[in-house]
């Protein structure tokens, strides 16, 4: 789900590892940007592949995906609708292939993912615990051989800055989670939204300066007198379209949140 910057947040990847394929949702919106990314993978010589975010419950877009099939296994890096709804179907279409979830609500057909997980699909992929944007964020490094990505799903999108979706989400466990996404320097980031990136590293701090720049404002609109969120919002996100400034509330909700300032 997206947030206020539009343009893109870093270097876009000029090339990705041959056994990545994009499957973009037919659900373009503010929040969806161009449509949820769908991430098919599959190691060369490998019979089943492995499906990150299923997407919507469109029929045409689960039909391609399971194009790809036989699919070991499906992950999902968190729970929003528009990266889960296809689930249960997909599973179905897929032969009854587990989906697996940080969250069990989001679980089928086998046992949650747990902080650290490794899983082998002839590519190695660890889970790494990033909450911030939901409770149940998940990213996913992926290895084979010298060529490695991470898949971001909102924690890190390929344009524009995401929404802490409060209370759900929560600020100090994002900023958190940026941080370790920094660590990852020279590696794609495949996002849940928008067009892959060349460098999570950097995205990652992309993300930090503008949080840490957004706290300022929000420190500085609440010092001139701002008490409540939507007071915070009319001031700091003046030059949003007002349409979106129901999402623009939830993470201020989190930086008031993060901040210590009471709230009604």
């Amino acid at each position: 789900m997206g947030g206020h910057v539009t343009g893109a947040v870093g270097a876009l990847a000029d090339e990705l590892p041959g056994w990545v394929t994009l499957l973009r949702a037919p659900n373009p919106g503010p929040m969806t940007l161009d449509g949820t990314n769908t991430w098919v993978l599959r190691a060369p010589g490998t019979e089943h592949a492995v499906v990150v975010d299923p997407g919507p419950a469109d029929d045409e877009h689960l039909a391609a995906i399971a194009a790809y099939g036989p699919v070991g296994f499906v992950l999902i890096t968190h729970g929003h609708p528009d990266h889960t709804e296809g689930s249960a179907r997909l599973s179905e279409l897929l032969g009854g292939a587990p989906v697996l979830a940080a969250d069990p609500a989001h679980t089928i057909g086998g046992e949650p993912l747990t902080p650290g997980a490794a899983l082998d699909a002839g590519l190695t992929i660890r889970l790494l615990s990033t909450p911030g944007h939901t409770a149940d964020s998940v990213c996913f490094l992926v290895e084979r051989g010298d060529e490695r990505v991470v898949l971001t799903g909102d924690t890190i999108l390929g344009r524009g800055t995401t929404v802490v979706a409060h209370p759900d989400g929560h600020l100090g466990d994002y900023l958190s989670s940026l941080e370790l996404l920094s660590t990852y320097r020279g590696i794609p980031a495949l996002p849940g939204h928008g067009p892959a990136l060349a460098d999570c590293g950097a995205a990652a701090e992309f993300y930090l300066a503008h949080r840490r720049a957004r706290l300022d404002q929000v420190r500085a609109a609440v010092a001139a007198g701002a008490t409540t969120a939507p007071e915070v919002v009319a001031r700091v996100y003046a030059d949003v379209d007002r349409s979106l400034w129901w999402a623009a509330e939830w993470s201020v909700r989190a930086q008031l949140e993060y901040l210590g300032v009471e709230q009604p």
